[in-house]
């Protein structure tokens, strides 16, 4: 008999009964988009959760990402990270910023202010570091830098929703945060996103809603020339639905990655990123450093065999892409494209079974050995 396929995530949703009186609501309203009664209803509830001042949504992750660039120019040098999944990257390009690539810790896989330092001149724009696999970054560190030499920090948090640091909200730190809402993550709205900041910023979120909404300011007043980023009426309904099941939703998360740690603590070649102090996880990825020649390879490929779809996230790193062939060296950064050839993220979501757990362990340790 074939065994069930086993992917490397699977998006959580809330009872069926529980999403329809908000679609029978908008069969009535037939409103439907523009900023509607559900879109700001999560961005109060968002505000809330997260522990900020200001919420924009828009219609996925990377579109947010673009706008808030967009809103701070169209030229200049962004310090970035080559270890991160293509949208960090392509929306600086895409709105006229030149990517100035920063090597990562080898521990959390994050860029860290003194390697940052090195990167900057006085045609740096802005620095957009990653919080890798829901491993902070040094805020602190970056907040001084950013008071130091006046840059924005802008945080590409895609992976770090509703964690906490010392008991502050991870999208409060920086001049703002982008999150992403994408079905895959630990909360989504299906497609989406946002940016949020810890500061009242009047004057940049106000510039976000012209971007996002065609300038239009009102019937007869178009300010600038935007685009179309605004989420719908069925992504905010989705995701107020989801937002009342997030705790219950990492606790499962939780669990996997527990139980994943147990049974592979101590394999011989095999690591697991550092654990960070103080912070609130939300158990977004499970990744683990294959160590030796080809052995991530040789792990991928035979769970692939099993029908269990882990995921060599992220290889190769972004300044290998073809399509900045000629225009970057990965070679500038050693740890980035090292560490892409070894780090495997492997299967977790709520409803993993320890049944299926334990076989993907049992195919790692029999590679690794």
């Amino acid at each position: 008999m074939k065994k069930t396929e086993i992917f490397v995530t699977r998006s959580s949703l809330p009872a069926l009964e529980e999403f329809i009186p908000y679609l029978e609501k908008l069969w009535k309203s037939r409103f439907l988009t523009n900023m509607g009664e559900f879109h700001e209803e999560l961005r109060g509830e968002l505000k809330a959760h997260l522990g900020v001042k200001e919420v924009e949504l828009f219609t996925n992750g990377h579109l947010a990402l673009e706008f808030l660039l967009e809103s701070f120019g169209e030229e200049g040098e962004i310090i970035t990270t080559p270890f991160s999944f293509a949208s960090t990257t392509h929306a600086i390009v895409r709105k006229g910023f030149t990517p100035v690539f920063c090597d990562i810790d080898e521990e959390d896989f994050t860029i860290h202010p003194d390697a940052i330092r090195k990167k900057i001149t006085d045609k740096t724009k802005a620095i957009l570091p990653v919080h890798v696999y829901g491993n902070l970054c040094d805020v602190e560190g970056l907040e001084a830098l950013s008071k130091e030499y006046h840059i924005p920090v802008l945080y590409d948090a895609a992976h770090a929703f509703f964690e906490r640091f010392r008991g502050r909200g991870i999208g409060s730190f920086g001049t703002a945060s982008m999150f992403s809402f994408h079905a895959t993550k630990v909360f989504h709205t299906i497609e989406g996103g946002a940016v949020v900041s810890g500061e009242e910023n009047a004057a940049l979120f106000q510039k976000l809603y012209e971007l996002k909404n065609f300038g239009i300011l009102g019937q007869e007043e178009v300010k600038s020339a935007g685009g179309n980023g605004k989420m719908n009426e069925f992504s905010a309904a989705m995701g107020l639905c989801n937002l009342k099941h997030l705790p219950e939703y990492i606790a499962g998360r939780k669990r996997v990655y527990e139980l994943y740690k147990e049974e592979l603590q101590g394999l011989e070649n095999l690591l697991f990123p550092k654990e960070q102090q103080d912070l609130e996880k939300n158990y977004a990825y499970m990744p683990v450093r294959l160590l030796g020649e080809g052995k991530r390879d040789e792990v991928f490929l035979a769970l692939e065999k099993e029908g269990i779809h882990a995921r060599k996230y992220f290889y190769p790193c972004i300044n290998a892409y073809d399509c900045y062939k000629g225009r970057f060296n990965e070679e500038e950064t050693p740890l980035a494209k090292r560490i892409s050839k070894e780090i495997l993220t492997l299967p977790i979501y709520p409803e993993l079974s320890e049944q299926d757990i334990l076989r993907i362990v049992k195919i790692v340790k029999t590679v690794m050995k």
